[in-house]
């Protein structure tokens, strides 16, 4: 799978889509199941926040450097095969 063809967007964007499922689950369930310990809850949804956009962020890098290796020539693979 070339850089920058038709495969290579398509699955970009289905990583990007399942990607962002899985966060707005998260923090639609975690307040709900976290409400159930009390007053602690709230710091460990805070916590649990700051992780999951920090994992996002990881992603958004990794992918950023994948755009720039097919830029260079050397092609890293953009997501690793399942």
């Amino acid at each position: 799978m070339g850089c920058f063809s038709m495969a290579w967007l398509e699955q970009l964007l289905v990583w990007l889509v399942i990607v962002c499922a899985v966060v707005a689950i998260l923090r639609l369930l975690l307040p709900f199941i976290l409400g159930q310990l009390g007053a602690g809850g709230t710091i460990i949804m805070q916590a649990i926040n700051i992780v999951i956009w920090a994992i996002v962020l990881i992603f958004v890098i990794y992918v950023c450097f994948a755009l720039i290796s097919c830029l260079g020539g050397v092609s890293m693979p953009l997501f690793p095969h399942r």
